[in-house]
């Protein structure tokens, strides 16, 4: 998986809106002044998390990510989010989101049904620390946005869940117009299915048709920079969630047939079950350091039937359980990160 990532050359725009420089916010980040001046601004996670961070010190703002998420301006949206709102429905609209949102940040949105909610929550999967709550912010408040302007009319998610303590309660839930939780085990957002069912009145099918290919493009040469093995992993760490993805359903995905899939794993001297059971291994690491999930719900999401199947590949991938895993690994993340900011 790449380690770089593409920031929206709109963030100095909103930034100077907002009276915040970029300068000053590049500079309180440690990070090159000429940073956002590039025509392709490229970041890794850590850059991307101290910009954010900056963005929350200097501009003393509880509701700047709610902000920066927020775009009324048709003619600054970014090329995801019209690809996004000319779609049929704000379903669709979710798995466009899924998709390209690999093209900016180190991010796997997750897209869980259940009991006649829709739950979706964002996971940087490459992240030694935990997000910025203005990070979180800005996505929230995007998803809501593309919704919103998808739809034509406002709509109130049933829920907003937050891992950060209890802050700022009456802003958010202005804001959100529902309840909000903290200390919750995840950030996400809820939505019930009816709202996520409903079509969008700016589906467009020739836009659409334009935008997409180009988006399309950038996220095969992306994937096409890891080798097959990281672009199978990379599309199942995607797709797993409450599911088993099979080989074809993953070949669909890195437009190519079954056949030339299996071929190409044979060649690199892998199979896709081996793939599997690393992005399942991988991911179990990510789930156990930076939420405070349930077991059951981790198994959940690594699309095992049960827990018991969970806790026993987890033991025989680390030779402990995952709760013993976690305890341990916490403590060492703790003291890392304690060692590097001293």
């Amino acid at each position: 998986m790449s380690s770089r990532f593409r920031v929206s050359a709109a963030i100095p725009r909103k930034l100077e809106d907002l009276g915040l420089p970029p300068v000053q916010i590049l500079g309180r980040a440690g990070l090159p002044i000429a940073l956002l001046t590039q025509d392709k601004i490229l970041v890794s996670t850590e850059e991307l998390f101290a910009l954010y961070r900056a963005i929350a010190e200097l501009s003393q703002d509880a509701t700047v990510g709610l902000k920066l998420g927020t775009e009324d301006r048709i003619e600054r949206y970014d090329p995801i989010t019209i690809a996004a709102l000319c779609t049929r429905s704000f379903r669709d609209a979710l798995e466009r989101m899924a998709r390209y949102k690999q093209l900016t940040c180190p991010e796997k949105l997750d897209i869980l049904e259940q009991d006649g909610e829709c739950r979706v929550h964002f996971n940087f999967l490459l992240a030694q620390e935990e997000e910025p709550s203005v990070l979180v912010d800005v996505c929230f408040a995007w998803m809501l946005s593309v919704a919103q302007r998808g739809m034509g009319h406002a709509i109130t998610p049933r829920r907003v869940e937050f891992r950060r303590p209890a802050e700022y309660r009456e802003t958010y839930e202005s804001y959100f117009h529902c309840p909000v939780e903290f200390n919750a085990a995840q950030n996400a957002i809820i939505f019930s299915k009816t709202d996520v069912d409903q079509p969008f009145v700016t589906y467009n099918a020739d836009l659409l048709a334009a935008v997409a290919p180009q988006l399309e493009a950038e996220l095969t040469q992306r994937l096409s920079q890891n080798s097959i093995a990281e672009q199978v992993k990379t599309v199942l760490k995607r797709l797993l969630a409450g599911q088993r993805p099979g080989i074809a359903l993953v070949a669909r995905d890195l437009r190519m047939s079954t056949r030339t899939l299996q071929r190409r794993l044979t060649e690199a001297g892998v199979t896709f079950q081996q793939l599997l059971q690393e992005a399942r291994r991988e991911l179990a690491h990510h789930y156990l350091l930076h939420s405070t999930l349930e077991l059951n719900e981790t198994a959940y999401l690594l699309g095992y039937e049960d827990a018991n199947s969970f806790f026993r590949a987890f033991q025989a991938w680390e030779g402990t359980t995952p709760g013993q895993w976690r305890a341990v690994n916490t403590v060492r993340a703790m003291l890392h990160n304690a060692a590097r900011t001293a």
